[in-house]
């Protein structure tokens, strides 16, 4: 299975379903998520948190790029909004924590990053479909995060 699509009806659920998300990631996992502003980016990267065992609030790095969590596993959480689309990994130091075994990367804004990322991750597109609705649409990029979709189209009783 190579894509899922999931309903959240409110902030709540789009936490629980980010703590979900966490309950099966193992380290290395990649989320690239997509979505216009206030569509739950950052929401779902609290669930994740969350459900890393992580207690310190997590919010959007837009001003500082990046954050880091310890946890169950460590969160790193990017936001490249304020990047040209010009920013690549190694340049900005953080390669070396871009799906390190040991945590898991969340990346708000990825178009914004050179080409230079890497080719197994999970893409997440995060639409509005009302105020309080939102439709998380994964689909997985390369043989890891085909097996991490397969753990959780079980988890969600979705058929493969």
């Amino acid at each position: 299975m190579d894509s899922i699509e999931w309903r959240s009806d409110s902030p709540e659920s789009t936490r629980q379903f980010g703590a979900t998300l966490a309950s099966i990631c193992e380290g290395g996992e990649i989320f690239f998520l997509n979505g216009d502003l206030g569509a739950g980016k950052t929401c779902l990267t609290q669930g994740l948190a969350k459900g890393l065992g992580i207690d310190t609030p997590v919010t959007s790095p837009t001003f500082v790029l990046h954050c880091q969590y310890p946890g169950r596993l460590e969160l790193n959480h990017y936001d490249a909004y304020r990047l040209d689309g010009s920013g690549n990994l190694a340049g900005l130091g953080l390669d070396d924590l871009f799906g390190a075994r040991g945590s898991v990367a969340v990346v708000e804004w990825p178009e914004m990053l050179a080409a230079d990322v890497p080719s197994d991750y999970m893409e997440v597109e995060i639409r509005v479909d009302s105020p309080e609705s939102r439709i998380f649409c994964l689909k997985a990029h390369g043989v890891g995060h085909r097996r991490f979709m397969s753990r959780l189209a079980e988890i969600l009783g979705v058929a493969a």
